[in-house]
């Protein structure tokens, strides 16, 4: 985030704003994922996103390190696997569970253990940029609800397994 600028200038408690939204240059999504788990706590993380960038991982990895998560589970586009081999090392160390399939979609699904849920659908990529991008922040249940049940369908139906056949081949050598 800028200097001076806080998530706060952007968004309000999740408690009393369960439905927000925003269009800056200024956040950035790890921002927003650290946000949320300020507020519920330890969680579960769904994400899809088009691409992920080593910036994005290594603040999840502190995020992840510092007992706020439970587990990640990420679905990224077969178009950027190039640029996903290139992270696997560190990929791998972050999130456990690593799909590709044909995705352009960016959705963040938070479950803390508490089962507060909270969904973030955004323009962002699972990167760092200065371009302008947006997102909606919601807790409603049925929006979080929806997008689970879709996107355990694109998990099981329409997805490659990338950390099940990377581990298989490292298992087998």
């Amino acid at each position: 985030m800028k200097r001076g600028i806080t998530i706060d200038d952007f968004l309000k408690p999740l408690a009393t704003n369960p439905l927000q939204c925003y269009l800056t240059n200024t956040l950035q999504v790890a921002d927003v994922v650290e946000w949320v788990l300020n507020q519920v706590g330890k969680s579960s993380i769904w994400q899809t996103s088009f691409s992920i960038s080593e910036e994005f991982l290594r603040r999840l990895y502190f995020i992840s390190k510092s007992g706020r998560v439970e587990t990640i589970r990420l679905v990224l586009d077969f178009k950027a696997t190039n640029k996903t081999l290139r992270l696997w090392a560190f990929l791998t160390q972050v999130i456990e569970h690593t799909y590709l399939a044909d995705n352009h979609s960016k959705v963040i699904l938070i479950r803390s253990v508490k089962g507060d849920t909270v969904s973030i659908i955004t323009s962002q990529n699972l990167t760092r940029g200065n371009r302008m991008e947006s997102a909606v922040v919601t807790t409603d249940p049925q929006v979080f609800q929806t997008f689970l049940s879709d996107m355990e369908d694109l998990i099981q139906n329409h997805s490659v397994p990338l950390s099940e056949l990377f581990k298989d081949k490292i298992d087998n050598a």
